[in-house]
């Protein structure tokens, strides 16, 4: 075991040794540094050693299962009795949702509970570590931070911690919500500057949503951003019927953010207004849930919001990646910010001022929607909302957190979705409803059906569809290889042409991939990453 700890630490030395801050704000070559690989949350690579000639030759260079014990080499074990207040269930095993960084050769991965440190030549692990849950929804973790060479990650039970990434020996540990109140922590935090943004979810209990700026160093928090209004002078007060709707409203921000180091703005998406499915308590539109805000990440003062769904009862988080690219727009150069939201509608919106420039339906019959305002929000069908006896929905969600991507070549985007319809049906009709206040039957009596959508940014418009057998919700990675990477449903990773949607390249794994793939240079070689479950595998091309 020694010998194994010495030989680990001699690989952290000649690798491991702190991110770059100039690295964040550069398109991810030979690093991926943060969630998405950039601010932009565009999932793009320029790379293109791997391409659309040669794609139909990639070959798995390596695969690495990670060890997740219920017991591991920092603090932690099985709950015990005498233990503090837990809920939920410790994870043994573990399933990748998010991202892994690449820094100096070193891929940094976490899941619920762990985190490990691995050689991404190898796949061979360097460290491991465990946290000691208190309880908490262990339904994901979509990865870390990096600050020098520091790490940082959320917990389930809602904790901020920091690791030294040569070690991985923790730093210290700070609380971001209360487990006993049912919050719970999936989001990968962002670096910006000497702030770490962390956000949070909680749907089951009717709790408030913030985002929360913390010191790399001390962990101290240096300025809270809540979800609802907090005052009559802020905008969207009046959007609540009182005090306590608002102060229970919901609108967790768990994507995590988006950055504009030129506007010096973040971007951050937010969950629907609680109770979930019921809203006879919260008259209003209820913002600033279902919305995108942009924040000063040294302040954390709102400069603009949208919402996209006013009023939901549907439970369509607002949680998918804010894309931020510049482009031609109407005859000029635009700053916008783009995303397909699970409300079945696709945004575009002027970034520097949250304009709306487009609203289309990226699903072929959302019923949902009374009309669209001249300003492109969206009206809801008062018809359309649960109730006792059931009401038939489209979509029933579109799409979910998982990346969606931006190709600037082709100026498309490209979105794992689903069609269907959802009956949903209010359980809760007092005055005062509470959680999730009804339920939803998922696709309904007419079933669903998945694809990968190709969007034309200008127009909304589909440009063509790759048809899926299943729910066709994923991450997906678009490269200048023209190349866009995602799966079939059916166990197959795979490589489809970004112009067209044809299939150039597939893989079959032991399940469907859980994360979203990503690619970078490694000793010259370009490698496509993806996890499916609790393994990583990496792609390659032969020599």
């Amino acid at each position: 075991m020694k010998s194994l700890l010495v030989f680990s630490l001699a690989l952290v030395a000649v690798y491991g040794q702190g991110l770059d801050p100039a690295l964040l704000k550069k398109p991810a070559t030979d690093a991926w540094p943060t969630y998405n690989g950039d601010y932009s949350g565009r999932h793009y690579s320029t790379l293109d050693q791997i391409n659309r000639s040669n794609v139909s030759q990639l070959t798995l260079a390596w695969s690495s299962k990670l060890n997740a014990p219920l017991e591991g080499p920092n603090f932690g074990g099985e709950h015990k009795d005498g233990d503090p207040y837990f809920w939920g269930t410790p994870t043994a095993g573990a399933r990748v949702a998010g991202e892994p960084l690449l820094v100096n050769g070193v891929l940094y991965v976490s899941a619920p509970d762990h985190a490990w440190a691995i050689d991404a030549h190898t796949g061979k692990e360097i460290w491991h570590y465990y946290w000691k849950t208190l309880g908490g929804i262990h339904i994901g973790n979509r990865g870390m931070a990096m600050y020098a060479n520091w790490l940082f990650f959320e917990t389930p039970d809602c904790y901020l911690v920091s690791l030294d990434a040569t070690t991985g020996h923790e730093r210290w540990h700070k609380q971001i919500a209360d487990v006993k109140q049912q919050y719970f922590c999936t989001p990968a935090p962002v670096v910006i500057g000497n702030h770490v943004v962390a956000g949070m979810g909680g749907d089951s209990l009717d709790v408030q949503g913030y985002l929360q700026s913390f010191d790399p160093e001390t962990g101290d928090v240096q300025w809270k951003w809540y979800t609802t209004p907090q005052s009559p002078k802020d905008p969207g007060y009046n959007t609540w019927p009182d005090e306590y709707a608002r102060t229970h409203g919901g609108g967790m921000p768990w994507q995590p953010v988006t950055f504009d180091p030129g506007l010096n703005l973040l971007y951050v998406t937010t969950g629907g207004a609680n109770p979930t499915f019921s809203g006879k308590s919260r008259k209003g539109d209820n913002l600033y849930a279902n919305s995108i805000a942009a924040l000063n990440p040294d302040t954390g003062k709102m400069a603009w919001y949208f919402q996209f769904t006013p009023h939901d009862t549907w439970d369509w988080d607002n949680t998918q990646n804010a894309i931020l690219f510049d482009a031609e727009f109407q005859g000029r150069q635009r700053k916008m910010v783009g995303m397909a939201a699970s409300n079945g509608y696709f945004f575009v919106l002027d970034r520097t001022n949250g304009k709306s420039l487009v609203t289309e339906p990226f699903v072929d019959f959302p019923n949902w929607v009374l009309r669209k305002a001249p300003d492109g929000h969206l009206i809801p069908n008062p018809a359309k909302e649960p109730s006792i006896g059931g009401t038939l929905i489209a979509p029933g969600k579109a799409t979910n957190w998982p990346p969606s991507t931006f190709d600037p070549q082709t100026g498309l985007f490209y979105v794992g979705m689903t069609q269907g319809f959802n009956i949903l049906y209010a359980s809760d009709d007092s005055e005062r409803p509470e959680g999730y206040a009804g339920i939803g039957t998922g696709s309904g009596p007419y079933g669903s059906a998945g694809a990968i959508r190709a969007i034309d940014y200008k127009t909304g418009r589909i440009r063509w569809s790759f048809p899926l057998p299943a729910s066709g919700v994923q991450g997906l990675l678009s490269t200048a290889g023209h190349l866009l990477f995602g799966h079939d449903t059916a166990r197959d990773f795979m490589a489809l042409d970004v112009d067209n949607g044809k299939p150039l390249w597939h893989a079959q794994l032991p399940a469907n991939p859980t994360n979203g793939p990503q690619t970078f240079l490694l000793d010259g070689k370009q490698y496509i990453l993806v996890a499916a479950g609790d393994t990583l595998y990496a792609f390659t091309l032969p020599k």
